[in-house]
């Protein structure tokens, strides 16, 4: 818990204490900066890295593993489920990128917006100094985004943006859809060495049987790593959804000022309401309702 001392270095009580004559109103959002992009190498890299990985498991599944296959069924059920759920998880993964994850509008601690509040005694708004900005409640600041971000649970370098209030769901399916495809992965990798080991190693695969192992192995440690990555994140953003508490406020034992929302409010809240087909789709897009309020009461 913070100390007195450095809450009073966060909260202003009064308009002028904000030094709005600082801040520069916000640029007017126009269709040139409709589309949200963080330009930062390293999510860059992940985020191309992470479309290569699942361009290589789909190149194994397809060449060494169904092709080859002798069962036509076999090979058409399992090829369409695995493109299904890679479709999905990239889907999900474009929608995470590139989606607002609730950024407060940059500037917007001006003279005029503070004075548009009307500060009741005993009403205390937050700025935050970085970007300038008047601060809904359980908003952060990250570093990287250079944006204050609402219920900002972490920035992921792996789909280059904040996950927070607008883009959780697509995170939440992102990790889903990669941990699905993993452990199908993992079968069917299984199953073609049983396979292989049966037959001859020349007739299981269209490449030489050397190859086919290193491949197999290849995919096989890919496959469990992001197996174990993607589940141990998908049930820390359930966990988080359900006790309506993010990372960052989990990691910083924040005292809680907001009421706390019950599990199925708080899952209808991030995936949209009410609860259908829709939930499992990175195509539909949630009724997240009112954004947070900008006073408090202390």
């Amino acid at each position: 818990m913070r100390s007195p001392a450095h809450r009073c270095r966060d909260i202003e009580r009064q308009a002028g204490y904000l030094q709005p004559d600082q801040c520069v109103p916000p640029p007017p959002r126009g269709t040139a900066d409709g589309m949200w992009f963080i330009q930062d190498g390293c999510g860059i890299v992940c985020g191309v890295i992470t479309w290569l990985l699942v361009f290589y498991a789909e190149f194994v599944v397809l060449f060494v593993m169904l092709v080859p296959s002798k069962s036509l069924v076999y090979s058409i059920i399992n090829g369409v489920l695995f493109n299904a759920l890679a479709f999905l998880a990239l889907a999900s993964h474009f929608r995470a990128m590139l989606t607002d994850p609730g950024a407060v509008p940059k500037g917007n601690a001006t003279k005029e917006f503070i004075e548009s509040l009307q500060l009741k005694p005993g009403q205390v708004v937050y700025k935050c100094p970085k970007c300038c900005s008047i601060k809904p409640d359980r908003a952060h600041h990250c570093s990287v985004c250079k944006r204050c971000i609402r219920k900002m649970d972490h920035h992921c370098p792996w789909v280059n943006n904040c996950v927070g209030e607008e883009n959780q769901k697509y995170f939440v399916l992102f990790t889903m859809y990669i941990a699905l495809i993993s452990l199908h992965c993992l079968v069917m990798v299984v199953f073609h060495f049983l396979y292989c080991f049966e037959e001859d190693w020349t007739k299981c695969s269209t490449f030489s049987p050397p190859a086919t192992v290193i491949l197999l192995i290849l995919l096989c440690f890919e496959g469990l790593l992001f197996l174990i990555f993607t589940s141990v994140m998908f049930g820390t953003q359930i966990h988080s959804i359900c006790t309506d508490e993010t990372g960052i406020e989990q990691l910083k034992r924040e005292e809680r000022r907001w009421a706390k929302k019950t599990k199925w409010m708080n899952m209808k809240a991030v995936f949209g309401h009410p609860f259908s087909i829709a939930w499992l789709s990175p195509f539909a897009t949630p009724d997240h309702g009112k954004s947070d309020p900008y006073l408090y009461v202390v």
